[in-house]
C-alpha cells in the first residue's frame, strides 16, 4: 500500500458531516517539499488543515475530474515545521480572529517558534503589531479549545462520529465532554442543538452499551413522541401506536418496553389519559392513513395505517404536550369567567361609535364587522376569522380607533417577524413578535412574562393565529393578566401550525370560545384575480386557466417538469422584473409543496442562486451548502441565542473569513437585524430563493410564482395551495400541468392531528355571544 509523507496545500472539498475530504497535497523528498505538481488525496480526513503535514496511506485510483489521487486509508498529522506551512496552517480557519495578514504578522516575528510561542506563552504575541490583548486572549482560547476538540474527535472517531458532531458537543460541555459521552451519550439528544435520538443512539452503539438499556428505551420513546409532534403535529400518540413505532425505530420487541414506559410515567416525562370511547377523538384508528409532512424537507412520507381497533386505547402524551393542552384550558376557563378590566358599552353607545366611525374615519362596517368589533370588545376571549378580502383588517382597525379613544392599553403580535411587520402595516400600529412580546430569554430557555409576571396590557391581539402550536398558546395564555382581552385572528382554512395542535381550528370545534367568520368579499378585493381565485379554490371551484392581459394572477400551461423548471427561472430572472418592474430577489418569492423533483425547493435554488447570485461574491461552503453575499436564506430551526426563528428570511451580508463568521440582515418588526453565524452553524442556514409552502406561512410578498406538477400530487391539498395563492400581494403565476392544479383543488382532504383540546374545552360549553345589532 503506497505511503506519502508531504504538506497539504488546500482543501477543495469537505463534507461537514462525515468529514470526507478531497485536499490538494504536496509532496515531501527528504525534508524538501516538490515545487511542481500536486497530489490529491481522498477520504475520512477529519481535522486536517492547509499546512499541516501528514503522513498518508492507501490505494491510487483515477477520477474523472481530479485525475490519478489516492484515497487515504489511514494517516497521521503532524503540526508544520516551515513558516510558509505555518502561515497556511494558522490561516485556514482553524483559529478564530486570525486571518492571512495576522498569520502572516506573527510568523514572520516569532519564526520557527511560532507555534510553540502560541502553545506556552500565548502573552508574548502581544508583541506583534495588530495583535492586541485581547485577540491574545482569544487567539489563546480558541488554541486550547481545538485541542481539546481534537482529543474529543479522537475519540469519538473510532466510533465513526463527524468532527462537525464533535464540535456540537464540545460547544454544551467542554473538557467534560468525553466523559458524559462515555456514561450517558443519550443526554446529547436531548441537550446539545442538532444531535438528535438517532446520533445519540449510533454513538451509543459504537460504545458498546445494551440495546434493550433503559436509557435507551426511554430516550426512545420520548423520541418518537416528539418526532410525532415535529413530522405531523400530534400532540398525543394512542398507546398501541407508540409502541408500535418505537419498537419498529429501536428494533427491540414490544414487550421490553414496558418497564420504560412505567419509568417515563413516574418521572412525568409522559402522561397516560385514560381510552376514551369519543369516536373523533381517535383519529388514526380505523385503518386510515394519516399523511405526514416532514418539516426538514417537505417530503411526502405516509404514516403506517393503524388496524382497525374496536378497543378504546389510552393517550400517551410528552410531558410538555400535556402541560400545554391541559393548562390552556384551564387558563382559558380563568379568562373567560373573569371580570373585565373595559368599561360596559350598552346599544345606545355602539350606535354612536359606529356613526363616528363613518364620519370621522369613512369606516362604514358591515353588520358581520359590526360584529366583530363587539364581540372583540364584549367577550374576554374570541376569535376573528376569514379569508382574504373580507375585511379582517378594517374590522381590526376599528376596534383598535375605539379602544385608543378608551385610552385602553393595547398589544399587537404575531408568530414570526414578518407577520408582525404585515399587522403593523395593516393597523399603522406597533406589532411585536410573540417571542419579544413574552420577553424570551434564551439563556434559560423561557419567557420572562408568565402567571408571576404577567403582561401589563389590558388588550392583546394576536394576528396570524392558525400558525401558533399548542406550546406558544400556553405560553401566551400564562402570560395574560386575568382581566385582559384576547382576540384571536386567523384564517382556519390555511394549513396549520408547524409546530404540535391544531390550536385556531380546535377553538373553533369546540365552539366554546365566541368567533365572527367574515364570509362577504368586498368590491375592491373582487377586483383582484388572486382574491377571488383564493375563494374559489377554497370552494372547490378550479379557476380558469384563461390568462386576461390585466389580470394579477396567471396559469401557465407546461406539461413537462423539466420544461416548467426553465419557465420558472424565466419567470424570475427576466420576465416578471422586465413587465412588472419586480426585483427578482427581494420581491418574487417561488413556492413549491416539495423539497425534492425538478421543480421542487432544492434544484430551483441552485439554480436559481446560479442565475440570480452568480460566483463573483465572496463565497463559503459548507457541507453541501453553498452560500454567497447576496443570497436570500432561510433559518431552518428556532435558535433562541441569536432570536431567529424556523422560517425566517434575510439575507447574507458579509462572510468573515478571518472570523469564520456569516452574517445575516433579517427584516424584524422593529428594524433591520444583523446576525452573525460561526462556520460551524450554517446548517441552520438554507437557500430560500425557493422555498415550501409550509414555510411561507405567516408572510406576504409581491409576487408569487408557484409550480405545480403530478409528481408532488402527495402533498397537493386544496389548503396547501389556497396557503400558497394568499401569499401573493400584486401578482401570483402558477406553471405546470392543470391536472396537477384540478387534483389539488379537488383533494380537500385533510391531514388529521392528535389532539386532545377540543373535546377539554367542551366542558366549557358553547359560547353564548350577545350584540346589540
Amino acid at each position: 500500500m503506497p505511503k506519502l509523507e508531504g504538506s497539504v496545500e488546500n482543501i477543495v472539498f469537505r463534507n461537514e458531516d462525515n468529514q470526507y475530504t478531497v485536499a490538494r497535497f504536496r509532496l515531501n523528498d527528504r525534508g524538501r517539499l516538490f515545487r511542481d505538481d500536486l497530489t490529491t488525496i481522498v477520504g475520512l480526513l477529519p481535522g486536517i488543515h492547509p499546512g499541516e503535514l501528514l503522513s498518508v496511506e492507501g490505494e491510487w485510483e483515477s477520477d474523472a475530474r481530479y485525475g490519478r489521487q489516492l484515497r487515504v486509508a489511514s494517516f497521521i498529522q503532524r503540526l508544520p515545521a516551515s513558516t510558509e506551512g505555518m502561515v497556511r496552517y494558522l490561516s485556514s480557519g482553524l483559529i478564530k480572529g486570525i486571518g492571512p495578514k495576522k498569520a502572516q504578522a506573527i510568523v514572520d516575528h516569532f519564526g520557527e517558534q511560532t507555534l510553540a510561542i502560541i502553545e506556552q506563552q500565548p502573552e508574548m504575541l502581544t508583541q506583534v503589531k495588530g495583535i492586541s490583548a485581547k485577540d491574545c486572549e482569544r487567539i489563546e482560547k480558541a488554541w486550547l479549545e481545538q485541542e481539546d476538540i481534537k482529543e474529543l474527535h479522537l475519540f469519538l472517531q473510532s466510533h465513526e462520529v463527524s468532527m462537525n458532531v464533535a464540535t456540537r458537543i464540545y460547544k454544551e460541555y467542554g473538557r467534560e465532554s468525553i466523559r458524559i459521552v462515555r456514561e450517558n451519550p443519550y443526554q446529547l439528544a436531548e441537550e446539545v442543538q442538532g444531535i438528535g435520538f438517532r446520533t445519540a443512539d449510533d454513538i451509543a452503539v459504537k460504545l458498546g452499551l445494551p440495546p434493550d438499556g433503559l436509557p435507551r428505551l426511554a430516550t426512545g420513546l420520548k423520541y418518537v413522541l416528539t418526532q410525532a409532534a415535529n413530522d405531523d403535529g400530534h400532540c398525543f400518540l394512542l398507546e398501541n401506536d407508540l409502541i408500535r413505532r418505537a419498537s419498529q425505530i429501536l428494533q427491540v420487541p414490544i414487550e421490553t418496553l414496558q418497564g420504560a414506559m412505567e419509568q417515563l410515567r413516574s418521572e412525568q416525562d409522559i402522561f397516560v389519559e385514560p381510552a376514551t370511547t369519543l369516536a373523533d377523538s381517535n383519529p388514526v384508528a380505523g385503518g386510515k392513513t394519516i399523511f405526514s409532512i416532514a418539516e426538514e424537507t417537505g417530503d411526502y412520507e405516509p404514516s403506517e395505517p393503524e388496524e382497525a381497533s374496536t378497543e378504546p386505547q389510552s393517550r400517551i402524551y410528552y410531558g410538555p404536550f400535556w402541560y400545554a393542552e391541559s393548562g390552556s384550558t384551564r387558563l382559558l376557563r380563568i379568562l373567560r369567567n373573569a371580570p373585565s378590566c373595559l368599561p360596559p358599552t350598552s346599544a345606545r353607545q355602539w350606535e354612536i361609535v359606529f356613526e363616528r366611525l363613518k364620519q370621522q374615519r369613512s369606516m362604514e362596517l358591515t353588520v358581520r364587522q359590526r360584529e366583530a368589533v363587539q364581540v372583540g370588545y364584549q367577550q374576554k376571549v374570541s376569535i376573528l376569522t376569514g379569508g382574504p378580502g373580507t375585511g379582517k383588517s378594517t374590522s381590526l382597525r376599528a376596534l383598535l380607533m375605539l379602544l385608543r379613544t378608551r385610552k385602553v392599553d393595547v398589544a399587537l403580535a404575531a408568530p414570526t417577524g414578518r407577520a408582525a411587520k404585515r399587522l403593523t402595516e395593516a393597523t399603522g400600529v406597533q406589532a411585536k413578535t410573540l417571542h419579544r412580546l413574552l420577553e424570551y430569554a434564551p439563556h434559560d430557555n423561557s419567557y420572562q412574562r408568565n402567571e408571576d409576571n404577567p403582561l401589563p396590557h389590558q388588550f392583546v391581539i394576536v394576528d396570524e393565529f392558525s400558525m401558533v402550536d399548542i406550546l406558544l398558546f400556553y405560553h401566551l395564555l400564562k402570560a395574560l393578566p386575568r382581566t385582559s382581552h384576547l382576540l384571536l385572528v386567523g384564517d382556519a382554512d390555511q394549513l396549520p401550525s408547524v409546530g404540535p395542535g391544531n390550536v385556531l381550528r380546535d377553538l373553533l370545534r369546540s365552539e366554546a370560545i365566541p368567533a365572527v367568520r367574515l364570509t362577504e368579499l368586498f368590491r375592491q378585493a373582487q377586483q383582484s384575480k388572486i382574491v377571488v381565485t383564493a375563494h374559489q379554490i377554497n370552494s372547490g371551484i378550479v379557476p380558469s386557466p384563461r390568462i386576461e392581459a390585466t389580470s394579477d394572477f396567471f396559469f401557465m400551461r407546461e406539461e413537462d417538469p423539466f420544461r416548467a423548471q426553465q419557465l420558472v427561472l424565466d419567470l424570475v430572472q427576466r420576465r416578471l422584473p422586465a413587465k412588472y418592474h419586480f426585483n427578482p430577489i427581494s420581491d418574487i418569492q417561488v413556492l413549491a409543496p416539495m423539497y425534492k423533483g425538478a421543480v421542487g425547493v432544492k434544484l430551483l435554488n441552485e439554480r436559481l442562486q446560479a442565475q440570480l447570485n452568480p460566483a463573483e461574491q465572496a463565497q463559503v461552503e459548507w457541507g453541501d451548502r453553498l452560500l454567497r453575499v447576496g443570497d436570500k436564506v432561510m433559518q431552518t430551526r428556532n435558535n433562541y441565542d441569536k432570536g431567529v426563528f424556523n422560517g425566517d428570511v434575510g439575507f447574507i451580508r458579509r462572510i468573515d473569513r478571518e472570523n469564520l463568521q456569516v452574517k445575516v440582515e433579517f427584516a424584524e418588526e422593529a428594524g433591520p437585524l444583523l446576525i452573525e453565524y460561526e462556520f460551524h452553524e450554517l446548517d441552520e442556514l438554507v437557500l430560500a430563493y425557493a422555498v415550501t409552502v409550509h414555510k411561507s406561512q405567516g408572510s406576504e410578498y409581491p409576487a408569487v410564482v408557484l409550480p405545480l406538477v403530478r409528481e408532488h400530487r402527495m402533498l397537493l391539498q386544496r389548503n396547501l395551495l389556497y396557503t400558497a395563492i394568499t401569499r401573493a400581494k400584486r401578482f401570483c403565476v402558477i406553471v405546470g400541468q392543470p391536472a396537477a392544479l384540478e387534483y389539488a383543488v379537488h383533494n380537500d382532504r385533510v391531514a388529521l392531528r392528535n389532539t386532545g383540546l377540543a373535546e377539554r374545552l367542551l366542558e366549557l360549553g358553547h359560547a353564548q355571544v350577545q350584540t346589540p345589532f
